[in-house]
């Protein structure tokens, strides 16, 4: 029947994804949902109890998934996690790059102009949104390109192509994960094989742990100038929830993504086609 045809080409049933930041809020919902669409997920976090806590919740919803501690900056982590992870689930069929995020001394206002940005905050922010997709691409991609298949799915932001304000090494690093992101496909292609597919997310205004500061007002909870102005640019009127990244996810890790390469799609409510007038 077609039904079961259309349901056969997004089933992930079984699928090994590695999920890197798998302790944080928008990677913590895309976990759970691959776990409950059948996924075996192993999650990588340097927050060793927030990574735990969201295995045993996916547990005990009856999903299976490896908690795995590790700072995706460390490549003898990582390669102690691919041990691991080859151990606890037999095999590597998807990568899900998630770490990521910026930082308050890396980002511009009032009382910190940009010549005065702190170099070393900036650099972190590079390292972690960029060789925090290139360490684990290469530990984790040696294995797919040894068995001749997988899918590594980047998690880049609207950022990468419509640079933010007050955060330059933010928007910087992620236009870097889109560029990455194209390159790699291609080499994989070509150095590997045909059957090891490279995409990357490109997420809107979603509230997480690390713009809560710039989108909300700690003392109140209010929103501040900078999230009424994001929301009153973004076509659907709110902020992303993190559920409403699965489709996407599932779409580009599973059969139906078959013929989707070095793509970076927005799920952004529109944002990035306002121009504001």
């Amino acid at each position: 029947m077609e039904s079961d045809r259309l349901r056969s080409l997004f089933d992930i049933r079984g699928m090994r994804v590695v999920i890197t930041g798998g302790g944080g809020v928008l990677c913590s919902e895309i976990a759970r949902g691959l776990a409950g669409a059948g996924a075996r997920v192993a999650l990588l976090d340097v927050n060793e109890r927030a990574v735990r806590d969201v295995a045993a919740d996916i547990e005990s919803r009856g999903g299976e998934a490896l908690a795995v501690p590790c700072d995706v900056l460390d490549r003898e982590a990582l390669l102690r996690a691919r041990a691991a992870v080859l151990e606890g689930l037999g095999g590597v069929d998807a990568l899900v790059n998630g770490a990521g995020g910026n930082r308050p001394e890396a980002t511009t206002g009032p009382e910190q102009p940009f010549f005065d940005l702190d170099a070393a905050a900036f650099e972190r922010v590079l390292n972690l949104n960029l060789m925090g997709i290139v360490l684990p691409s290469q530990v984790f991609g040696e294995v797919m390109a040894r068995q001749g298949a997988g899918v590594i799915l980047n998690i880049a932001s609207i950022a990468a192509t419509r640079p933010l304000t007050r955060v330059p090494a933010y928007s910087a690093a992620k236009g870097a994960v889109a560029n990455l992101t194209q390159w790699l496909a291609v080499h994989m292609s070509q150095e590997y094989s045909k059957s090891i597919r490279v995409n990357a997310l490109a997420p809107g205004f979603f509230l997480t742990n690390q713009n809560r500061y710039l989108l909300t007002d700690r003392e109140t909870g209010e929103p501040t100038a900078r999230g009424r102005s994001i929301v009153d640019h973004t076509p659907l009127g709110r902020y992303g929830q993190p559920h409403e990244l699965l489709g996407a996810v599932l779409w580009l890790l599973s059969p139906a993504g078959s013929f989707v390469h070095g793509a970076v799609i927005p799920v952004d409510g529109g944002f990035c086609a306002c121009s504001g007038v």
